[in-house]
């Protein structure tokens, strides 16, 4: 009986393909206002699509999250930058910036000295998480 268990779990775990590897990158972060700002300093080219952005405010996880990408959404202002701009290219390569502003009808605010983490995954796997000081806009 133990024979025939162990072969239907390896035979289960071989069952389909691997999953991709998520992209290697060296991201930073800049929190001014209600802007938030990232830069891609180094690593693999990370594809637009399949990025998840997910921000909390001392801890708080904002009540409306980034979309990514795109032009206009609840609880941001329009008009994001970079690999966020739904008019941006399919990847955010080295060098590039992205940035986008936390509107006033979303929750909680942001307001100077409070502490902003941004998590970024690739098709749910993560990538970085980011920590900052609000400073003032």
């Amino acid at each position: 009986m133990t024979v025939v268990l162990a072969a239907g779990v390896t035979a289960a775990t071989t069952i389909g393909s691997p999953a991709e590897p998520a992209p290697t990158a060296v991201i930073s972060m800049e929190v001014e206002g209600d802007r938030i700002a990232l830069t891609h300093d180094g690593g693999d080219p990370i594809p637009v699509d399949d990025l998840s952005v997910r921000v909390s405010v001392n801890g708080e996880p904002l009540a409306r999250q980034p979309p990514v990408p795109f032009f206009s959404a609840a609880g941001f202002r329009p008009g994001p930058t970079g690999a966020f701009n739904a008019a941006s290219g399919d990847e955010w390569i080295v060098g590039g910036s992205a940035s986008f502003r936390i509107a006033g009808t979303n929750d909680p605010h942001v307001a100077p000295g409070d502490r902003i983490e941004v998590r970024l995954a690739v098709r749910e796997q993560p990538i970085a998480t980011l920590e900052a000081t609000a400073r003032p806009g």
